[in-house]
């Protein structure tokens, strides 16, 4: 901790401590996440409160609340978290409201995308690589009005700032923001204490990080057919509901087709060190949970306004594979 807090021009802590921090990766075990992130979260949490720091920003996911379709999940809606990683995430989030003297604002985001990214999007555009490649159409399960928001990295990096700014400005705000139910939405987003689902106490400072585009599965074919020239559509009803049922076995054989084409084209260009993109499919990462968030809370809140507020667009895909190819990744 001390490497991590201590400063060597003064014994002043911190103004501001972000920790975007914890295991990224999907379908590893509960055990690994509490260590990885929950642990992670707490220490650095109590570190920081211990020290005086003025404030503390956690970053979370959206993942955390109840996948229901509509409408978009607002701070203070059911909390059901469907991945580990998500579960995990909320525990945390409980464990740093509880801290006496931590300035907390938690941040849970929608599915982040832009340059050099490598999660969810990342993905999807490797895949279309390895189908541009076979000249095959990619076709999708679910359908196409699946969400799966999504908010532009520079506008994460944007909000971190202006959450810290906003919440060492309004400390007794926060202090007197709750309501008296433990069940009920606080005035500034969180939800009321205890064990399981419940997420932060009342009056802690949640916001969900989200652009304006509703952006969905169809949104995301759409783009890629344009920026990689194939065709793209969904399987329909009776495949995806055998998928449903059988999703270990789709997903196994998903990644049988896709992942040696990869690495011939990877080898084919000469690429040895192919940074961290992969077309690899998680058995998590193809449930069919709807990612939609209301992030109307923070812009009113904190005065704040998305530059990229309209969703992943075709500019913002190509931006990704020219950083890509930048790097060196991109076959």
């Amino acid at each position: 901790m001390s490497r991590i807090f201590d400063r060597a021009d003064t014994t002043a802590p911190w103004d501001y401590v972000f920790n975007l921090g914890g295991e990224t990766a999907l379908s590893q075990t509960p055990e690994l996440y509490r260590l990885r992130s929950y642990t992670l979260s707490t220490v650095l949490a109590a570190e920081a409160a211990q020290r005086n720091c003025g404030v503390f920003i956690e970053v979370s996911t959206g993942m955390v609340y109840s996948p229901t379709r509509t409408p978009p999940r607002k701070e203070g809606d059911k909390l059901k978290p469907w991945l580990k990683l998500a579960r995990a995430k909320l525990e945390a989030e409980e464990a740093l409201s509880r801290i006496p003297g931590l300035n907390l604002v938690v941040l849970r985001l929608a599915h982040v995308y832009g340059e050099y990214d490598s999660g969810f999007v990342a993905k999807a555009l490797c895949l279309a690589r390895v189908y541009q490649e076979q000249e095959r159409e990619m076709k999708w399960l679910w359908t196409e009005d699946l969400r799966i928001n999504t908010v532009w990295v520079e506008d994460v990096a944007r909000a971190l700032w202006r959450a810290a700014e906003w919440r060492s400005q309004n400390r007794g705000a926060v202090e007197g923001g709750g309501v008296s139910s433990s069940r009920r939405p606080s005035l500034i987003g969180g939800v009321g204490g205890g064990k399981g689902d419940d997420g932060p106490v009342a009056g802690t400072a949640v916001f969900n990080i989200v652009d304006r585009g509703s952006t969905s599965q169809g949104t995301l074919a759409s783009i890629i057919s344009q920026v990689f020239g194939i065709k793209t559509g969904f399987q329909g009803s009776l495949i995806s509901q055998f998928a449903k049922l059988n999703l270990e076995h789709v997903v196994d054989d998903l990644n049988e087709d896709i992942l040696q084409p990869w690495a011939d084209m990877l080898a084919k260009k000469g690429i040895t060190r192919p940074g961290p993109l992969s077309p690899f499919l998680e058995k998590e990462l193809l449930k069919d949970t709807d990612l939609s968030l209301d992030g109307g809370l923070f812009e009113r809140v904190c005065d704040f306004k998305y530059e990229r507020e309209n969703g992943l667009d075709v500019q913002g895909v190509k931006e990704m594979v020219a950083s890509y190819e930048k790097m060196g990744w991109w076959p």
